[in-house]
Parts: C-alpha cells; structure tokens; sequence
C-alpha cells in the first residue's frame, strides 16, 4: 500500500511575490507552482524540516516560520497517485528578501526553477499553487 508523505513547505512573500518551484505534469500538459520544502523525516519536527528544506534546497537560512495551516494533498502527478499532509508556512528570510524579484533561481539537488510569481496569478488563477490549500493561506497570507 501506498504510504502518505508528512511535508513542510514554506510561502517567502516579497513586495506582492511569492517565491515558487516551477513544475511540469507531461501526463496532463500542466504547468504549475509549488510551495517549496519538502519530507519530514523521522523525529524530526515539521518547522525544523522547513528549515534543514530551504538550506538544502535553496542555500538559505530562515528567521521565522509561522504554521499558517496542514492540509491533505491528494493527487495525481505523472499518472502517479500520491498523498501528502503539508504543513504550510509563512517565513522570513533576509537572504531571500535580497534576491531581486526577476531573479531565477534553481533547487540545488535537482535543478527546478524558482522565481518569485506576483501573488495576483495565483488569485486570478492565471497561475496553479500547489500543495492543495496552499493557495487560500497565501492569499489569507498576503491580505493580512
């Protein structure tokens, strides 16, 4: 049986930006955005996975991170079923507050591109969030 993967993403927002993974689904001809992070691992809390993900991931440190919410994502990516409990973050960070908004960067264990998105694609739903929920605590997020 399938297991269920136990996430932490985060939600760095600029200026009305969002910093997002840039992913493609071939089976479905979708492009997306992901909120960046990724597996818990054991004994590990998901706040101090956050952290050890966007160092990993991106190089960066993080000052804060605030629990927004945890949401089920069950999906289909590639024609694989999968099913995630993320935990959803907002975060600051002040090395990605200096990464210029029209800036590309790449997740260094596998390349995917990350660029800061206007939050206002994602509202108008110009642009997809992923994971599931991640959207309406952005936008709850970006309202505040």
């Amino acid at each position: 049986m399938p297991a269920i993967r136990n996430i932490a993403v985060g939600l760095p927002v600029k200026e009305g930006h969002v910093l997002a993974l840039f992913g493609t689904d071939s089976s479905r001809g979708l492009d997306f955005l992901r909120a960046i992070g990724g597996g818990i691992e054991f004994g590990e809390r998901a706040d101090e996975a956050l952290h050890r993900e966007f160092m990993e991931e991106l190089g960066v440190t993080l000052e804060t991170a605030t629990l927004l919410g945890v949401r089920d994502n069950i999906f289909t990516y590639e024609g694989v079923p999968g099913h995630e409990i993320a935990h959803i973050y907002a975060l600051t960070s002040s090395a990605l507050d200096a990464v210029p908004l029209d800036a590309e960067l790449h997740v260094l264990d596998e390349g995917s591109p990350v660029r800061w998105v206007p939050i206002a694609e994602v509202r108008e739903g110009t642009r997809l969030l992923f994971p599931d929920g991640a959207t309406e605590l952005l936008l709850a997020l970006d309202a505040g």
